[in-house]
């Protein structure tokens, strides 16, 4: 079978060596080549008899014609040490022969550069000006770890963006009013199936705007993208949810909406002698979810009691705010399993919550404080049992065409800092929960700034589908007074970090306009058009969970005189 040199399509190529002269030498030097060898074929376009198959491993097959030989020159050769088969299994070192055999992957990053392809021309459409900012930047505290570059002019050192985001506010004090880019975006950060330490993401940043002006924007362009490349039609508009609300209802300020099961709040229903069983915590908040595992209470309790004892349960026995409570529907048991919950909450618990023969119902208790963070144990509690409960079969996987697109809007503008990430570089128990130059929401959240800073709601949002965040944004600080006074005065960065934004801050003085702006994970949202776990599945070249590239072997170890170049020493 000989493959078209794109692989989309392929013909039979026959040949016999009970001929003479130039065909029976073709036929004789066929029989040596290995498959996946690189040829010119000459031959006859035959007719042949219709094949059954209109298809050969993924690719279009040519049913009524066959090349008959008559010469095959071979362009490079294969050893007899590389073996090539359909189902070989091949690892990271040897990636090039991943993409070659595997089709999937490989239309993988064709659609993905169909994608960049779209984007391009709608925001070209809508004036979108494509403009390249600088890869060599220099370090400032914006929220996550840099990759340094040393230069020859020693103890001197170029930082690779985290993002593009003060060039971009630079262009808005520039005159441009409309910018983006596909950026390649670099953070030296522990790694995950949904990052990677260099990633692309769609940067942009619109002047003269504000929060409902982008997030029409990008609705816009989703809808393009989605409808283009993957022939499906999604809202007009996408729904909205506050932070408070997400972390709520789902504990997670990325949910995935495709799991209908919702967190009630049933403190005030418990008894006092139950939450005291549940949970060491002093005046705690006990909240519970309902999932419908089985119409079998043996078989509920068989996946909760399996799913508790395997390493995915163990963080949630471990928790020190308590265990979760687990109870289970049962029409035979006093008050159908909920006895232990007393009588006033079998009588007056949330009616979502009731349960039937079978359901599994969780109660897990946590401090009773404003919600930080990306999610609670609960929410997380959440996600991990429908995904159990999903692979054992016990629950329909959600449909892969199901995209459930949703906002979440008005963040706390600060959180608590946490020391093992390197924040703001401030004093103050305090980081930007997006980063620091997004700005308060309201002129009520501005005098928060002086008063309780930890209570003031951002003008930020943040685009999730399926779970999945695709992209975060926010309504910037234009002003240079109030960029300074949350450097220095709110999160109290040392006078010499400031200085580290003065060119920014000179740019704000200047006169520029209001402007705001979000960025895509260009991984992230290839990965779901592609419905797959791993962005490492729709990037050429990954690297591995350790931030290796193993093909190429990098990172590696520079001599002693590339170190001598720079002024540097490594100590073994």
């Amino acid at each position: 079978m000989l493959r078209s040199k794109n692989q989309t399509w392929c013909i039979q190529v026959v040949s016999t060596g009970n001929i003479e002269g130039e065909e029976a030498e073709a036929h004789v030097r066929l029989r040596t080549l290995r498959e996946w060898t690189p040829v010119v074929i000459r031959g006859k376009l035959l007719e042949r008899k219709q094949a059954k198959n209109d298809t050969f491993l993924g690719m279009k097959m040519i049913t009524d014609r066959e090349i008959s030989l008559t010469s095959v020159t071979p362009l490079n050769e294969i050893p007899n040490d590389i073996i090539i088969k359909q189902d070989t299994v091949f690892g990271p070192e040897q990636r090039h022969l991943q993409l070659r055999t595997d089709a999937e992957l490989r239309n993988n990053i064709i659609k993905r550069q169909r994608a960049v392809k779209r984007a391009r021309l709608e925001l070209g459409d809508q004036g979108w000006k494509e403009i390249e900012t600088p890869i060599l930047f220099k370090s400032t505290p914006e929220g996550a770890r840099e990759f340094l570059v040393p230069t020859r002019n020693k103890g001197f050192a170029y930082a690779l963006p985290q993002s593009p985001q003060q060039y971009k506010q630079i262009l808005m004090a520039s005159g441009f009013t409309r910018y983006f880019q596909f950026a390649r975006c670099f953070r030296d950060e522990d790694l995950r199936a949904d990052r990677q330490p260099e990633f692309t993401q769609l940067d942009m940043e619109m002047s003269f705007a504000a929060e409902e002006d982008i997030m029409a924007e990008i609705e816009r362009l989703l809808r393009a993208l989605w409808f283009r490349i993957l022939k499906q039609k999604t809202p007009e508009k996408f729904p909205r949810m506050t932070y408070q609300e997400a972390m709520a209802s789902y504990g997670s300020d990325k949910p995935d909406l495709r799991y209908n099961s919702k967190i009630h709040d049933i403190t005030q229903h418990l008894p006092a002698d139950l939450i005291s069983k549940i949970t060491p915590l002093q005046q705690p908040t006990i909240e519970a979810f309902k999932i419908s595992i089985s119409d079998d209470p043996k078989v509920t309790r068989k996946f909760i009691s399996n799913f508790l004892d395997s390493p995915d349960g163990k963080a949630f026995l471990e928790n020190p705010d308590g265990q979760p409570g687990v109870f289970v529907g049962d029409q035979s048991a006093p008050m159908q399993g909920l006895g232990p919950l007393g009588y006033q909450y079998v009588m007056e618990g949330p009616e979502a919550l009731a349960i039937d023969h079978g359901d599994l119902l969780i109660l897990q208790a946590r401090p009773t404080a404003p919600f930080a963070g990306g999610s609670t144990v609960l929410g997380n509690l959440r996600l991990a049992l429908h995904k159990a409960a999903v692979a054992q079969g016990l629950m329909d996987a959600p449909d892969p065409h199901d995209y459930k697109f949703v906002w979440i809007h008005d963040f706390p503008l600060f959180s608590p800092s946490v020391e093992s990430e390197p924040g703001q570089g401030g004093t103050a128990g305090l980081a930007a929960t997006h980063h620091p130059f997004t700005a308060p929401k309201t002129a009520e959240d501005v005098d928060l700034l002086l008063t309780a800073p930890e209570k003031a709601i951002a003008a930020h949002y943040d685009i999730v589908v399926n779970g999945v965040e695709l992209g975060g944004g926010s309504r910037r600080i234009h002003n240079a007074a109030v960029q300074e006074f949350i450097f220095r005065d709110v999160l109290k960065m040392k006078p010499e970090r400031v200085e580290d934004f003065r060119h920014l801050l000179d740019v704000l003085r200047s006169g520029c306009p209001p402007h705001c702006g979000i960025a895509l994970g260009w991984d992230r949202l290839m990965a779901i058009m592609c419905h797959k776990e791993s962005v490492r599945d729709v990037i050429a070249f990954p690297k591995s969970g350790k931030g290796e590239d193993l093909m190429v072997k990098s990172p590696n170890k520079p001599t002693t005189e590339q170190w001598d170049t720079y002024g540097l020493q490594c100590n073994p």
